[in-house]
């Protein structure tokens, strides 16, 4: 038969997905000629044939062995060709490379058991106490306030439509000019805010100045409120547990709190919102008066 009537036969039954009339009067002349078999035959380049489960694997022992290891590399390693090595990385082995989850530090299993240890002794200590406990905690810590603090990318969050062009904001970074902001608060709010000197951090003495004035602060503020057996919890940076530090403390007949090694920030609720507040620009020596209570 020749291949235009073969051709008229087969488009009826395959439709768009029939083969052109010039490629059938091809495969005629290639069957004419001897051939009887329709898969494409090894020419130059043809992909390498693998067996497929002991090469996938040792694709999953190499990657396990190394997860930083590289396509390129896993290709040399079983003599396969790059979209080899991909696909099976990718699509048969479900493998995805990922940036890590920035952690501030890792814990030791001592430093976990510690602070299980400490936190269900504040617990049955609020348990014993109730509400008392909590009213006699003063929280002190430090922290860096910029003369210009940018808007975090939430902040500048807004709504738009499906046809409403993509908003962009450039990336702007905190200002050089601070201040470190020194501030101490209970449950009901702040209590004293002290700023350091331009370029200068909290040492034990400059603490201590700072402790000092906070039992006439207490009496200020919280009329009622005993000064004795307050308790004061912050973290374990050298000026709070300096000699002179815990002689100051000592003299006020205050209980310190222990601090687990490496918890989460006292500031967290604190000095986050007020950072955010402090959303603009502020000249010389302003921003200490913008932080003052």
């Amino acid at each position: 038969m020749p291949a235009k009537d073969m051709y008229k036969e087969m488009l009826p039954m395959y439709g768009e997905h029939c083969l052109s009339c010039q490629a059938v009067h091809n495969w005629v002349q290639k069957f004419l000629g001897g051939r009887t078999c329709i898969k494409d035959e090894r020419r130059v380049g043809w992909l390498v044939e693998i067996a497929m489960l002991a090469t996938l694997q040792r694709v999953e022992d190499i990657i396990r062995a190394d997860r930083r290891v590289t396509i390129d590399a896993v290709d040399i390693a079983i003599g396969c060709s790059h979209g080899q090595a991909y696909n099976m990385m990718h699509e048969q082995l479900g493998s995805h490379k990922v940036f890590p989850h920035w952690v501030p530090c890792q814990l030791t299993p001592q430093h976990k058991s510690q602070r299980m240890g400490l936190s269900l002794q504040h617990l049955q200590c609020y348990l014993d106490e109730g509400d008392d406990m909590l009213s006699r905690i003063v929280t002190g810590d430090e922290s860096w306030v910029h003369h210009y603090e940018p808007k975090t990318k939430r902040a500048s969050m807004q709504w738009k439509h499906p046809t409403s062009p993509s908003h962009k904001k450039f990336k702007v970074t905190p200002s050089a000019r601070k201040v470190m902001l020194t501030a101490f608060w209970d449950c009901q709010g702040v209590l004293l805010t002290r700023f350091q000197q331009h370029d200068h951090t909290v040492m034990s003495a400059f603490y201590c100045t700072i402790l000092t004035k906070l039992p006439a602060t207490i009496c200020r503020k919280r009329p009622g409120l005993p000064t004795k057996g307050m308790l004061l919890l912050h973290d374990n940076a050298r000026p709070r547990s300096a000699n002179q530090t815990t002689a100051t403390l000592r003299s006020f007949k205050w209980e310190v709190l222990q601090h687990p090694p490496y918890s989460p920030d006292l500031n967290f609720h604190l000095f986050g919102p007020l950072k955010h507040l402090l959303g603009e620009r502020f000249p010389d020596d302003a921003v200490e008066r913008a932080v003052c209570v």
